[in-house]
């Protein structure tokens, strides 16, 4: 009774129009100061020491690191390099658009940032080049959602946080099944490029490949000291939040020389801006799920799970279907916080690898970055474009049944994503 009071209070705040994240906090603490006995000085409590936790203070020197070399001249220079790779061959062009796309996110950690960096460069380039203002689109807002399942991600730490997960060990479970799904939309470029009588072009010289190279060397080795860092045991995962902000920067400023000291300030105040929200919506969402295992919630949906006698494969098709759904209408890491601790009992009694559920739920929140009303990466697109928000979406499509089917082979293919975390934790 009280749990379906406190669903009604939370789906009448959000058809009021109320941020997912406030809605949360107001729906919890009405139910529980009207209906049970929990003081009030809990309410705070929880919503304290929900971000009183170490591996937070990751989320916001990464979208720091991430809003320094998306202001710089990274982006560019990954893209130069990802042409150099790629742009010979048919819809070289726009594949290498999406190569890029899965180097800026291993930079960047952000899918929204992706698409805004790649996307204003290349959707232009690439209908210059002949292509259809829908095949720039379509690639670029497709291969920008990588952005949260290539290490470093804060989608993966919300849920590692959320479920008491090691986040070295997500962040390497991320890897494999990024650059599957980065080849097969590269797949579908290339199959449909063909298809439109697009041809291959001259192949870049070594010493191009090289010069390329060079240009780019200092944003790539973000990806190197972050993730070689911490799987070399030099740092914990925070602290190379800590050392890819301060890279960052250092680049930018005084190797590519492409920031002014004036803009530091606004970029500070925007990444600080952007990490109170996720911080705020963490707290808020962290109080609800401290409720609905206060009320046995998550418990007894496992029970009935296992009563049910759920196998494997019919609990991830239940799985992914209610994540497809959540992700039409809730941002990533709300959704993370409110799902994540009513699935993973269920999940654990059924002995599914609780990295593995995590991949699987990040991919599936890629998709929802891709679906209408609150995909973020169809708003940026539209805004890089000018495209309306329908002429997006109807240009993704191709792109976006790739990532289905991905998602789909990556349910069901543990080892895609365990492989590189089980080979490096195993020593």
């Amino acid at each position: 009774m009280i749990t379906s009071i406190l669903f009604i209070l939370l789906f009448i705040s959000l058809l009021l129009g109320i941020p997912i994240a406030v809605s949360l906090g107001l729906a919890t603490s009405i139910t529980m100061l009207a209906f049970t006995d929990i003081p009030a000085l809990v309410i705070a409590q929880k919503m304290f020491t929900s971000i009183d936790k170490f591996a937070l203070m990751a989320i916001p020197l990464f979208v720091l690191a991430g809003n320094f070399l998306s202001q710089g001249g990274a982006a560019e220079r990954i893209i130069r390099f990802a042409k150099a790779l790629v742009g010979h061959l048919p819809g070289g062009l726009p594949m290498s658009a999406i190569f890029a796309c899965i180097i800026f996110a291993a930079v960047s950690g952000s899918s929204p940032a992706t698409v805004a960096a790649i996307g204003s460069i290349m959707i232009g380039a690439i209908q210059d080049a002949g292509y259809s203002p829908k095949f720039s689109v379509g690639s670029i807002v497709t291969a920008g959602s990588l952005g949260i399942l290539i290490p470093p991600s804060i989608v993966l730490i919300v849920y590692g946080v959320t479920v008491d997960q090691s986040i070295g060990k997500l962040f390497m479970a991320g890897f494999i099944p990024g650059i599957f799904l980065g080849t097969m939309l590269m797949v579908v470029t290339y199959i449909s490029a063909r298809r439109a009588g697009f041809k291959k072009e001259k192949r870049a010289s070594n010493k191009e490949i090289f010069t390329a190279f060079k240009e780019s060397v200092w944003a790539l080795l973000v990806i190197v000291i972050v993730i070689g860092g911490i799987y070399g045991g030099i740092f914990t995962p925070t602290e190379a939040a800590a050392v890819s902000a301060v890279y960052g920067f250092v680049v930018v400023k005084f190797i590519y020389k492409d920031l002014k000291w004036a803009d530091v300030p606004k970029i500070i105040m925007h990444s600080a801006a952007t990490s109170a929200m996720i911080l705020f919506i963490i707290a808020n969402a962290m109080l609800f799920a401290y409720f609905l295992t206060v009320q046995q919630i998550p418990q007894a949906l496992a029970q009935w799970i296992i009563d049910m006698n759920f196998s494997k494969v019919v609990f991830l098709i239940f799985v992914n279907i209610l994540l497809l759904i959540g992700g039409n209408f809730m941002e990533p890491s709300s959704l993370i916080m409110i799902l994540a601790p009513l699935i993973f009992p269920a999940a654990m009694k059924l002995g599914i690898d609780p990295i593995h559920l995590g991949i699987i739920i990040t991919v599936n929140m890629e998709i929802g970055m891709l679906t209408p009303p609150v995909g973020l990466n169809l708003f940026v697109a539209s805004g890089i474009s000018g495209m309306s928000l329908q002429e997006v979406i109807r240009a993704s499509m191709p792109w976006f049944f790739a990532l289905l089917l991905g998602l789909l082979i990556i349910t069901y293919i543990p080892q895609i994503s365990l492989f590189l975390p089980n080979l490096i934790y195993k020593f």
